[in-house]
Parts: structure tokens; sequence; C-alpha cells
């Protein structure tokens, strides 16, 4: 193995002789190969067990064992709903995982490797060290490594964010991640696998991220109440009915976990998972694709999004700004030399050729017939041709066309441009010698401008996030004033308040910083990951994109994350979205699916809560005052008919409105009057039901209907205003209910109607809705007036800060 290291001069005598099979056969069994540089999906296994192994699910698995023992099959119904958010859940998942997994593949290319046998085409996990690889323009470094021969211009931007392209030659470090720009090369690995330089921030990435949502947290808090609660209050349940009221082991297990399924939200649990899943269908027919669905809600909430400039804002990809003759000499001409010299070399051409052959295509030059092509060099950097009516033309920076000491003509054409652009300049000799080294003195042809293409909806998007009080933030390991004039032409506030990185040594240079700039240039992948961090600090709601590798640590320190399908395969895999098309315009898109799905889940939460918070209230007056009104299959009509579907049409309707406040608070402005009736009626009929001797069937029958009337006043109120859509769902509800007490009433349990049943009924509707309807008034005036004393303390905070 010593006997490969550090013998460059070696290689390059021998022909680059390559390693041997045996030594291959040594590096493998050492472990020195490539594999497991990038950062992984989660597998099927792991995305199964994470769905399945819930509380959730295990406390409604545990339910449906104590309905098996009874032989009462039908009263399994609830189980339905566990395993359609099971399926929803995992089927989404691992669709997204294969669509990411898929374009990782179509993303690698195969690496041409040398070897004592001859040359042969390996994936890049197969290299292995010391391995002898050759690569030309357009590829990428599959792993860190030694240039052995050749001069080339290297493109660092996944790794550094810096998009000007970097001259290496023999004996300089290649990257893993990086890309030719221009020229071809042979290089030596010098380290493989965890040790790459890639490798190595990936790792800092675990591809575990957790979820940030509101929405899930308040599931989970609710799930977690309602099992440490159900415990105590379905055993006591139990044991009531069982041992005082002489009621048979089968009766006393089917009203408790008539009263333990109210208490857990299932319905809202699988209206969540069903409606974050079509936002991710619609997202996806949109070319956007959605690997973890709650980050939908994230992005519907964020107030800060941090952008990386090359890819996002950029389309990662140069264009000419202008171009200027030189006295005596048009613009036009200057332009024609261009496109001679960019087309002469298109076989081989790097992104400042390729954005003259745009730029040519656009203004119709067409390209003069050459004789000599004469490739871009590092070595010399410029480029040039021979046309085939003898003129040498050659392009490049100024002082190595022109030579130092005539560079000021050229900054003379140049002070229109901006400053911020990259300045070439075209020129005419006499020829070029063997070497491509011009002959004699250049006659100064013109110059031409070449700047960062900007994407043409990068200006409409910003306005769009910028209108929506969303804050805009760009980082980038470019040169700040770069960074600072392209932000500045996309449409980014302030984009004058910039900061160089450099400078921010320390961990209080950076927080004042973050409240000061708008725009970060020459910063580090850690530097981005603590920026995003500082954000948190101060309460915001981050979203960050980006394509590269050195934008992995802060796309996983981010709320939301969101990549680019061209960039990195770690960038990907460790962003919650991915933009399938590269095109960042999607993400006004994103933030209104968002928005509707947002909004119209805490309008049809409220329905679910209502169930949760009066049978966990009821259960523990019954067990005081029994007996539980309620069996399985009734609660199960009770939600199908006023809570399961009148949630799912009220959740897929347009909503593009700002999500405001708290989602729990929200939720309970809605539920709670609707609840408190609910009990106060139910405690009513129970009462008035011993009284009146009722049996458990007419008491339970009251009971059904008396929460019907309340579950559909609450949906009338939830669904103002009226349109032809929530008028007839009312209709569809009312339906179900009358048939469901009437035509099915033996399937339902479902007694015949008595003339006291009837009184009761009536009086306790009617006060259960004059009830509901007052607190509902009280608590949305409540709810309304705090949400406007919390917007006008945002106002006077963001005026605060504009000063």
């Amino acid at each position: 193995m010593s006997e490969r290291a550090g013998q460059t001069d070696g290689e390059k005598n021998l022909g680059h002789l390559g390693l041997t099979e045996a030594e291959v056969a040594e590096r493998v069994a050492a472990g020195r190969t490539n594999a497991n540089t990038d950062v992984k999906t989660k597998s099927v296994r792991q995305i199964v067990a994470e769905h399945a192994l819930t509380l959730f699910n295990a406390v409604n698995l545990a339910l449906a064992v104590l309905v098996l023992l009874t032989g009462q099959y039908r009263n399994l119904l609830f189980m339905v709903v566990v395993l359609a958010n099971l399926l929803i859940g995992v089927v989404q998942e691992v669709r997204a995982k294969r669509m990411v997994d898929k374009l990782t593949i179509l993303t690698q290319k195969e690496v041409t490797v040398i070897r004592a046998a001859g040359e042969l085409s390996l994936p890049p996990s197969e290299l292995v060290a010391d391995d002898l690889v050759r690569l030309a323009h357009g590829d990428q470094v599959p792993a860190d490594a030694v240039i052995v021969s050749g001069n080339v211009s290297m493109n660092e931007s996944l790794l550094t964010g810096e998009a000007t392209p970097v001259s290496k030659g023999p004996g300089d470090e290649l990257l893993s991640g990086s890309f030719v720009d221009a020229g071809s090369l042979v290089a030596r690995v010098t380290r493989v696998g965890a040790e790459g330089y890639a490798a190595r921030i990936n790792a800092e990435a675990k591809y575990v991220k957790p979820v940030r949502s509101e929405i899930q947290d308040t599931l989970r808090a609710i799930i977690r109440l309602g099992t440490e609660a159900l415990v105590p209050l379905g055993l006591g349940l139990f044991l009531r009915s069982l041992l005082m009221d002489g009621g048979s082991l089968e009766d006393a297990i089917l009203t408790s976990v008539a009263a333990v399924i109210g208490m857990i939200p299932q319905g809202l649990v699988l209206l969540t998972s069903s409606v974050l899943a079509i936002a991710t269908f619609r997202l996806g027919r949109r070319m956007v694709l959605v690997q973890q669905t709650y980050c939908v809600e994230t992005l519907a909430r964020v107030d800060t999004l941090c952008l990386d400039k090359t890819g996002t804002i950029t389309t990662g990809e140069m264009e000419v700004a202008s171009v200027v003759g030189a006295p005596g000499t048009s613009s036009a001409e200057a332009a024609r030399a261009l496109v001679a010299i960019a087309s002469a070399n298109e076989a081989d051409a790097n992104e400042t050729a390729r954005a003259i052959l745009r730029h040519a295509a656009e203004k119709n030059l067409a390209p003069e017939p050459v004789s000599r092509a004469v490739p871009f060099s590092s070595a010399r950097k410029l480029s040039g041709c021979v046309t085939a009516s003898g003129r040498a033309l050659v392009m490049g920076a100024a002082a190595f066309v022109l030579g130092p000491a005539r560079t000021g003509e050229a900054d003379a054409l140049a002070r229109a441009f901006d400053a911020t652009e990259r300045v070439l300049v075209v020129g005419e000799a006499a020829g070029f010698d063997e070497g491509g080294v011009p002959v004699g003195e250049v006659r100064l042809l013109g110059c031409v401008a070449i700047r960062d293409e900007i994407r043409p909806t990068a200006e409409a998007t910003m306005r769009y996030f910028v209108e929506q009080g969303v804050e805009l933030r760009v980082i980038s390991g470019d040169d700040p004033r770069t960074v600072s004039a392209i932000a500045a032409r996309a449409g980014v506030p302030q984009a004058g308040r910039y900061v160089d990185a450099t400078t921010l040594d320390t961990s209080e240079r950076l927080e004042e910083a973050v409240d000061a700039a708008r725009v970060f240039g020459r910063v580090t992948p850690q530097q981005k990951r603590e920026i995003v961090r500082a954000l948190h600090r101060r309460g915001r709601t981050v979203a960050m994109t980006g394509d590269g590798v050195n934008d992995v640590l802060a796309l996983r320190e981010a709320d939301c994350s969101v990549a680019m399908a061209s960039g990195s395969a770690a960038a990907r895999n460790v962003s919650e979205i991915v933009l399938a098309d590269n095109d960042f315009a999607h993400m006004p898109e994103v933030v209104a699916e968002g928005r509707r799905s947002i909004n119209n889940l805490q309008r049809s939460a409220a329905l679910f809560l209502v169930k949760t918070v009066f049978t966990a209230v009821l259960a523990l007056v019954c067990i005081l005052m029994p007996p539980y009104p309620f069996i399985p299959i009734q609660m199960s009509l009770l939600s199908t008919a006023v809570i399961g579907i009148p949630s799912f049409v009220l959740a897929l309707e347009p909503n593009h409105e700002l999500v405001r406040g708290n989602f729990l608070a929200n939720v309970l402005a809605r539920s709670l009057p609707a609840s408190i009736a609910i009990v106060v009626a139910l405690v009513a009929e129970l009462v008035c039901g011993r009284a009146l001797d009722h049996s458990f069937d007419e008491i339970s029958t009251v009971c059904t209907v008396l929460v019907a009337c309340v579950g559909v006043a609450l949906v009338w109120r939830i669904s103002q205003p009226l349109t032809p859509l929530r008028a007839v769902l009312l209709a569809v509800i009312v339906a179900i209910v009358a048939l469901g007490c009437t035509v099915f009433a033996p399937f339902f349990e479902i007694s015949g109607l008595t003339g006291s049943m009837g009184v009761v009924m009536a009086a306790a509707g009617v006060a259960a809705i004059a009830c509901f309807n007052w607190m509902y008034d009280r608590a949305q005036r409540g709810y309304e007036t705090n949400e406007r004393f919390a917007r006008l303390v945002r106002m006077v905070e963001g005026r605060h800060d504009r000063k």
C-alpha cells in the first residue's frame, strides 16, 4: 500500500500506471473504499416502524382486542380509521423516499478509473484509496484527490458557495463534490469514504431530522393526555358497570371502550394525514416533491426565508451583461470575435463560453468558421481560435491577454460595468505558438461583462414573500458585494445591508450581524447553521433553500428545508421538500397549499375535539352517575355524520388566508362551546332519564340525538358564510342521522321514540343549542380581540425593528 503513496512523478513517467487487482483487493479488505459518503434516506423498514409503533396505534389495538373478547365485531369499526391512517402515512413517505433515491441514481455518473489492467468505468462507491481517476469538463470529483497531470478550472460552488471558478494544476488538491468547469486531468484519490471533505460535512447532518410541527405536537399531546386519562376513567367505568350496577362483562367492556374511543381523536389523526397527503399529491403534480408531509404546515407558518444564491436566486449559469468595443472597434465586432472563440471551443465550453453562446443565439450572431481552436487553460488563463480568414482571436483576463502593463486599457472600457461583474477582454494577436500562447502584442477589440443569471421568476417570487410578511435573508459562500448586487436585482429588500462572514470570528459578532444584515457572503457551512440557530433564538420559524454540500448543515437545522433536484444528493436527502425541476418559483404554490391545508384543518379539527372533550368529561360524570350512555357503534354513527364527513369536505376547500395564532387555541375557541353544551344536555338526560325510569337503550337514543343536534349546530357555525356546497353538506348530515335513527336503527341499537323521550329530547336540545350559540359568540369575540391585540404588537415590533 505504501508503494503507491506519494508517487506523483512516477505516475507521470509511467503513463499513469494504476493499481493492480491485488492492490485493489487489499484496500477493499482494509475498508479503504469510497462507500457510504452521502446522507441516506430512511429505509422502508424504518418508515413502517415509525408509523406503526406509535402510542396512538398501541392504544387502539388494545381496545380492539377487548372488543374481540366480547364477540361484538361490528363495534370494531373504529379500527378502519387506524388502518387507513397507517396506510396513508407509510405509502406517502415510501413514495417520496423512492423518488429521491431515483433522483440520486439518475444524477450519479460513473467514473473513469485508470488501473494496471487498463481504464474502466466504475460507480464512485467502488473507488479505493490511491486510485487514479480521469476527469474532464462537467465531471464531478468523486473523492478527495490530488492532481497528477492536467490544468483545469474547478467549480466548487456546491462545497463553498463561491461561484467563481478556481484554477488548479499538478499537486493541487481536489475536494469531493466539486466539478471540472474546463479542461481535463488525472488525479490520485487521497481520502475515501467518511474521510472525504463532503462526507465529513454530511456526517454532521444525520438523516433522521426531527419533525417540527405544531399540529403533530398538538395531536401527540392530546393522545398522550387521553391515554393517561383513559386508563383510570376506563377502568372506573368498567368496575362501576361490572361490580356496582350488575352489568355483564360484555356490557362493561363495550361501554368502557366506547368512552375511551371518544377520548382519542382518531378521525382528526386520519384527517390530518389525508389532507397533508392530498397536499403532497397536488404539489407533486407541480414538480414539488414533499418528503415529510408535516413540513407543508411548517412552511405555511414560516416568517423567515434563508436563500442560497447559486441555484436558488440564480440559475447556476452565467449570462452576458454587456459587450463594449474598444476605440475603433464596434461592440458588434467585439461580440462576433467572442462568439468565434466560444464556438471554436464548444466541445469543452466552460460557463463563460456557454454564456457567450447563449448570447449569440439571442442576438442571432452566426459564428465565423475557424481553422484552429485554442481551448481554455488554467495555466494560460485564456482561450482563443484562428479563423478561416487567418485572424488569431484571444479571450481571457486582461492581465493575461494584454499583460499587466496594459490592464488600464480594459479598465477604461469597463467603467460602465457593475463592480460585481466579471470582466474579460477579447483581442487579436499575430498568431499562437504550439502551446497556445498568443504571439506578438494583442490588439484590444473590446470587453465583455459576465454575471450570474438570475431566474426569470425570481423577482415575482421575492415580491410574493415580501407581501406575505416573510423576511428574506440571502446566505452564500460568494463575495458579499456580488451576493448583495444579485439580491438587489432579484428584489430582496434591504439587500444593501450585507456582511462578510469572514469577519464574524466570535459568536457575539455573528449575533449582531443576524440583527443588522440581510445578505451574508463568504459564509462557511458551519456559519450557515449558526445563522439559522440564531434566528431560532429570536423566535423565528425558518425555511432554508440550498443545493450543495455546503448547505446541508443549515438545511437540517431549518424548520423547513428546500433543495434543488440538480444539487447534491446530501442536500436532497436531508430536505423535506425537493424542487424536481429546480424552479424556485414553485415556492408560492407550496405556501398556498400549506395555508389551504392548515386553515381548513384548524376549522375541521374543532369537530373532533368536541368529541374528545365531552366523552372525557362524560366518562368522569358517569363513574359517579351511571350509566355511560353510548356503545362503540353509536359513537361510530356520530363520528361519521357530524364529524368525519363535514371535516373532510371543509378541509378540502380553497383557503389562502395567512395562518395565524396557535393551532390548539384556534381549535378550542370553536370546540369548547359545543363540548360544554353537549355535556350539559347529556347530564340533563341522565338525570331526567333516571327520574322517568328510562331504559339504557332509551337513554342512549336520546343522548345520541342530542349530540347530533349540537354537532349540526357547530357545523352550521363553522360553515359561515354558507355556500351551495356547505348547504348540501348540512342536508347530508341531517339525512344520515335521520336514517341512522330510523331505517338503520336496529344496526346502531337505536330504540323507538316514546312521549317522555320526545319531551326530554326537545327541551334539552333547544337549551343545548341556545347555550352553544351564546358561548360560541363570546369565544369568537374574545379570540378576535386577542388576535387584533397580537397583530398590533407585531406591527409595533416591526416598526421598532425598522428603526
